[in-house]
Formats: C-alpha cells, structure tokens, sequence
C-alpha cells in the first residue's frame, strides 16, 4: 500500500478510536541526536557487525523532536490515552505529555524513585548531588548523608532500569492495562524484542485492537501488523497530524 493510502488510514483510526495507545522505544529520539540500539546504525547493530558505536549527543544536550511534539499535540486533542516508553531519556515529560498517562518501563534519567512509597521526584527537588553521592543507581550502596524520601523517608534510587532490576510493577501494570482495552496500538521506534516490554502489542492484539509499526527495521511483529511504515517517525507523525486536521478539531 503506498505511503499516503496508509497515512489516511491511521489517521482516520487514530481519529475514530475511543482509546488509542503508543509505545515508543529509541527509535523515536534518534531525531533528537541519540542513538538508538536495534536500528539499521544502531549500537548493538554496529556492534555485531565489529563497528564502533554511532556518534550520539550528550543527553543532557538533546531536545524533544517533531515526533515527541506530534504525541502530544495528540494528547491536546484527547486523541492519545496512553503513551507507553522504553526510553529513559526524558524527552516525552519534557515535550509536554501529561505524567499520568504515561509509563516509563525502563525508568527516566531526570527522576528519582523511592524504594519504600514509590515517591518520584527530580534529583533537584531531593537535593541529590551526583557529584558526592554518585548515580543513585540501586546496586551502589547507600552513603551516609545522603538525601531521604521527603514523603516517607525511604531510600532514593535512580529511576532509571539497569541491568538486573526489575521493572517498575506499576508501570508494567498501567501498560499491560492500557494494551489490554485499547482499540489501537502503534509503536514508534522500537525493535521489540527486548522482554518483557515486547509482549506488551501481544496484549492489544489478542484483544482486537489494531497494531501499526514506524519502525525503520523489522520486528518479531511486522506480520501482524495492520499497517506497516518504514519512514521516519517525524515525517509519518507530523503527516498524519496533516491528515487529521482535515477530519476538524476534537
């Protein structure tokens, strides 16, 4: 199916749909200057095939790109029910989405999370100076002085999932939900085969909903897929706004 046949198409299903969910992974961002991994210049990509890393920006120097704008300007329109990400690089809260229709599965570089109440909170609102008490990852051990949850005094930790941590349960739990009852799900920018987030379109499809891909390279899912996009998710998003704008405002 050509390009502007498929615009038309998710643009009328996001339009139409009472409970459309996005799932996005570091595809997204490479807009933004940050590498993703899977992709066909991605880090683990690179590596396989015994090249270097790609050449990425610092995080802290990246800046939401079109398709971050896209899924809330969605949102405003009370077109987006859910966003679920994989990514941790903050740029989705910092383009504007509303933090209580999204879960970040792996954690967000910019928060700390309580092991006692779950509190979240930036590192500038605990006090946390990484410079003498380092990342706040989970394995380091705590030291002394260190700042303590404002809410119940328990330990603060980088949000952010390493390896071997386990994932937020209430995220995972708002994700599997939202996938459960929507009518459609599209992922932007995600290989999928990273678990336990990958099963998460296996969820919405076993419920009916449809399942649209933007995804430079393949997935474990493309066969399923309702509708499949290889274009940039800035130009397919940005485009598909196009074509809803002339269904009239919500």
């Amino acid at each position: 199916m050509e390009y502007f046949k498929k615009l038309w198409l998710l643009a009328d299903w996001i339009y139409n749909s009472r409970s459309a969910v996005f799932f996005t992974g570091a595809g997204i961002s490479t807009e933004s200057g940050l590498a993703d991994y899977r992709g066909p210049d991605g880090v683990w990509t690179r590596r396989d095939k015994g090249l270097p890393p790609p050449r990425s920006k610092p995080i802290n120097q990246v800046r939401p790109n079109r398709a971050h704008y896209a899924l809330v300007e969605l949102q405003n329109r009370s077109l987006l029910a859910f966003l679920i990400s994989q990514n941790v690089d903050n740029l989705h809260l910092r383009s504007g989405i509303d933090p209580d229709i999204i879960a970040e599965l792996h954690g967000n570089h910019a928060l700390m999370r309580c092991m006692g109440c779950d509190n979240q909170l930036s590192f500038r609102d605990a006090g946390w100076d990484k410079s003498r008490w380092g990342q706040g990852y989970r394995t380091q051990e705590p030291k002394k002085g260190q700042p303590k949850c404002s809410e119940c005094s328990g330990r603060l930790m980088s949000s952010v999932v390493n390896f071997g941590d386990p994932l937020p349960e209430k995220e995972m739990s708002l994700a599997f939900h939202h996938s459960e009852i929507c009518e459609l799900f599209v992922v932007v920018g995600s290989s999928l085969v990273v678990t336990p987030a990958a099963d998460i379109p296996a969820h919405a499809l076993d419920n009916g909903a449809k399942l649209v891909m933007i995804n430079h390279g393949d997935t474990p899912y493309d066969h399923q897929a309702d509708l499949l996009f290889r274009e940039d998710a800035g130009d397919v998003m940005e485009d598909v706004l196009v074509k809803i704008d002339t269904f009239g405002n919500v």
